[in-house]
């Protein structure tokens, strides 16, 4: 029998330290070669402004998880249906047989897993006296992205910049109250960079959130917003004066605008990207080496992220009873 799980199901079940370190096993082995990923398939349904994603992903060695994300990214739903941008849904397979395990809801599964890279990111690539958080975004990634920060790193207070000055205004009250940090609206892009020691690239937008100038020696920063080869929330000088970090390079060089523009302007080479997340995870090269030095990390989103975070939802559902048993 395979369990039908719920979007409140999965809420109950996941906490972000645990998402943080399945994610961050699950990159691991992928650095060791035991993931089996394909690049995922891209429909763009362009009548609709709208894409839809297959996800699958083996992970092999100690994880042992096998799954299929169907997602998609309408960014005009909320205004126009009322529906969340990012809509999921996950197959998690038994790997030894094949035969269905559980089907979820991954909408929540997805920011959550999407937060807990930054986290994993965050923790190997930020000083570790990192205390203000910059972010660019009041969305529900956001949300997750600050909670996973705020995770890894003694996080003492945040602002947040968005073109929608009362979506601004619901999120610093909000996350103030969730995270017991002082999170502050600002009205100017710069305030969110200056002065901070964690940088978040969260929003919808496809044209540069803030001006790599204005970048100082140490910050760190997460790029999570854009996913599309003419889309980028990071300009060209962000990228030249950091050392870049994508979740996989292979996946970024045909879906990140913010790599893929500067490489074809020849402002970088690809042999200028430094390692791929896994292989920092790993220990294979290292990650923030000085506390001078930008650090960026660059993400399209896994489906190594869906599979690992959902296997541990499995697990925890079948170990409090929760979910409805189905047979197909």
């Amino acid at each position: 029998m395979a369990l039908l799980l719920s979007r409140s199901d999965v809420q109950q079940l996941l906490s972000m330290d645990e998402t943080i370190r399945v994610v961050e096993e699950a990159f691991r082995q992928f650095a060791l070669g035991n993931v089996i990923m394909p690049q995922r398939t891209v429909i763009r349904v362009e009548d609709y402004h709208g894409l839809h994603l297959g996800m699958p992903a083996y992970i092999g060695g100690e994880m042992d998880a096998l799954g299929l994300k169907v997602v998609t990214v309408y960014p005009e739903n909320p205004t126009k249906k009322q529906l969340p941008t990012i809509i999921g849904t996950l197959l998690l397979n038994d790997p030894t047989t094949g035969a269905p395990l559980a089907v979820m809801d991954a909408g929540y599964l997805t920011a959550m897993r999407t937060g807990a890279v930054s986290g994993v990111a965050t923790k190997y690539l930020a000083r570790r006296d990192a205390r203000k958080v910059g972010l660019f975004g009041a969305g529900v990634q956001a949300r997750t992205q600050l909670w996973a920060t705020c995770t890894v790193r003694d996080i003492k207070s945040a602002v947040v910049y968005d073109v929608d000055s009362e979506a601004c205004q619901a999120y610093a009250k909000e996350m103030t109250g969730h995270l017991d940090i002082p999170v502050s609206p600002v009205d100017d892009p710069r305030s969110a960079v200056e002065g901070m020691d964690v940088i978040v690239a969260a929003s919808s937008a496809t044209e540069p959130v803030f001006d790599g100038n204005w970048l100082e020696p140490g910050q760190h920063i997460n790029g999570i917003g854009s996913h599309s080869p003419k889309a980028r929330e990071l300009d060209t000088t962000t990228i030249v004066r950091a050392k870049v970090v994508p979740d996989w390079t292979e996946a970024c060089l045909v879906e990140a605008g913010d790599l893929m523009i500067p490489l074809d302007e020849g402002a970088i080479n690809k042999e200028d990207i430094h390692a791929d997340l896994g292989e920092v995870v790993a220990g294979f090269k290292p990650g923030r080496e000085n506390d001078e030095e930008i650090t960026l990390f660059k993400s399209v989103g896994l489906a190594i992220q869906d599979a690992s975070t959902a296997s541990l939802v499995y697990r925890k559902a079948r170990e409090v009873g929760l979910g409805v048993e189905f047979a197909f």
